[in-house]
């Protein structure tokens, strides 16, 4: 059994000039204004577009993110629709097979601490569920079945594509005080990776 923190990484990250630019030639059409391209002409199109709710031309940039967090998280994720996912499909992957080093990952729950009776108390029922899933192929079934016994913590990692006004949704609902501990572990950070990359959208 190993035990993980949740981690992402952005995919080919867009080069921010460029995201700039094309946002501001699609912003433009609208207003017929392409003669007003000049130095700096982007950033400023840009926010007057966000503070007056006009997001549809962002909707011309998608960015992929590959994130690895637990199962319960990728279920709140996959919420957002209008986004593409690929993920770690436990019909077909097989956790005793030597790629998945013959054991089970988990991610760490936020508010657990090691060296806790909580954490102990987690780390048991993880082991227990490991150890069925093995016992259940060993007998001879399938791990499309087997993955029945495994809980939430499961790691998984998908790829998820999403244009920048839904990955906007996705921050503003995900990265809330409300939002889940371990969402919010993962989404906050990615949060900021955004921010870096693209200032003038997020």
């Amino acid at each position: 059994m190993r035990v993980i923190e949740p981690s992402f990484e952005i995919m080919d990250p867009p080069e921010r000039e460029a995201v700039l630019r094309h946002l501001e030639l699609c912003g433009r059409v609208c207003y017929k204004s392409e003669g007003n391209i000049g130095e700096g002409s982007a950033e400023r199109l840009i926010a007057s577009m966000l503070a007056r709710g006009h997001e549809s031309p962002i909707e011309h940039i998608s960015i992929s993110v590959r994130v690895i967090t637990d199962r319960g998280v990728s279920h709140e994720w996959v919420r957002h629709r209008i986004a593409s996912y690929s993920q770690e499909s436990t019909r077909y992957c097989n956790y005793a097979k030597d790629k998945f080093g013959g054991e089970i990952t988990f991610i760490k729950p936020a508010q657990l601490n090691e060296g806790t009776p909580e954490y102990e108390a987690w780390e048991r029922a993880m082991q227990n569920a490991e150890k069925s899933y093995f016992e259940l192929l060993s007998l001879g079934v399938k791990p499309e079945t087997a993955r029945s016994v495994l809980p939430n913590s499961l790691k998984t990692e998908f790829v998820c594509t999403m244009n920048l006004r839904e990955w906007r949704h996705f921050f503003a609902l995900r990265t809330a005080p409300a939002a889940h501990p371990d969402m919010r572990a993962v989404a906050c950070p990615l949060r900021d990776a955004f921010h870096e990359l693209l200032p003038e959208l997020f």
